[in-house]
């Protein structure tokens, strides 16, 4: 019990409400509690049934818990709370586990120990929102939802997977199966696991699978009938998610999607919404006076703060809550609106998953151009870029040359290739030029291994280019940074376009409907046109950043220097002195921008020093 307690602990700040633990015969469960649902102490975990045969700890919220309640009444089932952690346990006991997650709508990771059968069975939801991570080493199973949990525990090794900081660099992020510590692994979105009180592996399996998109569905509708659907569809996703016995509000950047998300918190009803946004002094950066059109309209309870940024006090705090390397600059700004959402209420709503869904993303535009330009543009492009690629790397450095190289590139490779510039941030080049020794067997590892399968498994572009945003960027990066940096405040939030009904309707829409050429999302802003005015739903996409381009040459640069060209760094043989010494020249001197890399090799050394050295 009192290993189990120095676990838990490690996630205080996922659940302030309350801890617990359980054990029996080397079986252990441990809870940290945000009390969202019923906050009486009937909703202490872990929670069993009367006679002890189940066991479970959850992280998340169950939507329709009420509806699936009624049912197991039904099939005479009496419950002593009113959460939907017990009708996990009942509903686990009536359909067995993957009846019960067929019939699941929410955001959840939990796991379920069965006495009767010596076995324990874990899940994490559909798109993965909730996150899960075990290390099994033949023997004992252990998992968290952070790799912090795992790592008191005896034999849980401290040490890097040098495979998962390969793909970490390439995509600023590790995606999962992988984690950045040996052995130590996550659970991928819409699986479960199920393990046997004995030697063995645990068996990994997919309970869910969103359907491909659709390129044409005449069944769909004119886009009148689309609209109105989109809003009801929308209403009730969003109604779902604003269930609460505590605060609950909205994180409102001025975008569109999370402007959907507060008007139709407002439409429901209920007093004036609690709204949250962020500002920056730099305009470049700054959507606030967006926001304010939204909260004046609908009369929200607006909290606005204007931040600034410490690039230096607030790297340690990011590196230590990820727990692995997490490069998305973005996180920065999503901690800070964060703290300030968490200082009025305990729930807020977001935006997350529209941009993929409804296919928002600048870069679609892009990809969607370059398939489509007349032939002789891909002969050019196939001649010219061996000769560019062929010039001295000082020259190539130039930003003229490296925007013409960049260009080229986009007519010249095949779909995979001209979308990897958009989400792959250490390039083939890169890796061939500047990996050590650590990283030397994945130096002709393709940058394209993960992204590929999904690319290929869609006829158009756009689609296909969505469909392994949705599996890769999505669940590894967005959902990440926004869980990471609101639970690090004891503040849940939740994504009502990440509702699953709501997902596969959109997925069978057809393309005409969600993009056209120059118009993004283009169902969803004619459904939100009575909602919104045009100045949001038809201004340019801002993105969600800090200027760290700035910062690599300004604040952050002696603390950059020091730590990638020491000689710690150096040792690691992670990337080479000269390579790194060559970008921070080239990036200062404004020769050519590597702040992304620059700033990903910073995170992992900080990593390094934080959770291996240490």
């Amino acid at each position: 019990m009192e290993r189990l307690g120095r676990m838990v602990q490690t996630l205080h700040h996922r659940g302030p409400d309350d801890h617990g633990c359980w054990s029996n015969g080397g079986i252990g469960l441990a809870h940290a509690r945000l009390s969202v649902i019923d906050l009486s102490s009937a909703g202490h975990q872990p929670m069993a049934t009367p006679d002890g045969s189940l066991v479970v700890v959850f992280n998340g919220e169950i939507y329709n818990f009420r509806e699936l309640r009624e049912a197991l009444e039904g099939l005479g089932y009496r419950f002593r709370s009113h959460t939907d952690t017990e009708v996990l346990l009942h509903g686990y006991h009536a359909w067995g586990g993957h009846g019960l997650l067929q019939r699941l709508e929410g955001m959840f990771a939990f796991a379920m120990w069965d006495e009767r059968r010596k076995e324990l069975f874990l899940a994490r939801d559909r798109f993965g929102k909730k996150p899960l991570y075990y290390y099994h080493d033949g023997e004992k199973l252990v998992f968290g939802s952070e790799i912090k949990a795992l790592l008191p525990f005896p034999g849980v090794p401290r040490e890097p997977d040098y495979e998962a900081i390969h793909h970490y660099l390439t995509y600023q992020y590790v995606p999962a199966p992988w984690t950045a510590f040996r052995g130590i692994r996550k659970l991928s979105p819409g699986h479960f696991l199920r393990h046997r009180a004995a030697p063995g592996q645990p068996a990994v399996e997919r309970y869910w699978r969103l359907q491909l998109p659709q390129l044409q569905n005449p069944a769909a509708g004119d886009e009148n009938q689309l609209a109105e659907e989109f809003r009801l569809r929308f209403l009730e996703a969003v109604h779902k998610r604003m269930v609460a016995d505590v605060p609950l509000g909205a994180f409102l950047s001025g975008g569109v999607d999370s402007s959907a998300v507060v008007a139709a918190m407002a439409r429901l009803g209920g007093g004036p919404v609690k709204t949250f946004s962020i500002g920056f002094e730099n305009r470049e950066y700054d959507e606030t006076r967006y926001a304010r059109l939204v909260a004046e309209q609908y009369g929200t309870e607006h909290h606005e703060e204007v931040v600034h940024p410490n690039a230096v006090s607030i790297l340690p705090k990011l590196v230590w809550h990820y727990g692995e390397p997490f490069a998305d600059p973005s996180a920065i700004p999503t901690f800070y609106v964060s703290e300030l959402t968490r200082r009025h209420v305990t729930v807020a709503l977001s935006g997350d998953g529209g941009d993929e869904l409804f296919l928002g993303y600048s870069r679609y535009q892009s990809l969607f151009q370059a398939e489509r330009d007349p032939a002789v543009l891909r002969t050019i492009a196939r001649v010219l870029q061996p000769l560019v690629t062929a010039l001295p790397r000082r020259v190539r450095a130039m930003r003229s040359w490296a925007l013409l190289e960049r260009y080229l590139d986009g007519y010249a490779r095949d779909r995979a290739r001209r979308y990897a510039p958009y989400l792959v941030y250490y390039s083939d080049e890169d890796k061939e030029q500047g990996y050590g020794e650590a990283l030397a067997p994945w130096r002709d590892d393709s940058s394209l291994a993960l992204l590929r399968p999904f690319l290929e498994a869609v006829r158009d572009p756009v689609l296909a280019a969505a469909w392994a945003d949705i599996h890769t960027y999505l669940p590894d990066d967005i959902l990440v940074k926004v869980d990471v940096a609101s639970m690090a405040y004891s503040l849940e939030t939740r994504a009502p376009f990440l509702d699953h009904r709501f997902a596969e309707w959109a997925m069978g829409l057809p393309l005409a409907a969600r993009f056209r050429p120059g118009e993004s999302k283009r169902i969803m802003k004619k459904a939100l046109e009575p909602w919104l005015p045009k100045e949001i739903l038809y201004r340019c996409k801002m993105g969600f950043g800090v200027p760290i381009e700035r910062w690599l040459c300004g604040p952050l640069a002696e603390m950059a220097q020091d730590l990638l060209l020491g000689s710690r760094f150096e040792q690691r043989g992670i990337v080479h002195r000269g390579h790194v010494q060559a970008m921070l020249e080239e990036h200062c001197q404004g020769l050519r921008l590597h702040h992304t890399r620059l700033w990903a090799l910073l995170i992992l050394e900080l990593w390094f020093q934080t959770w291996i050295d240490e």
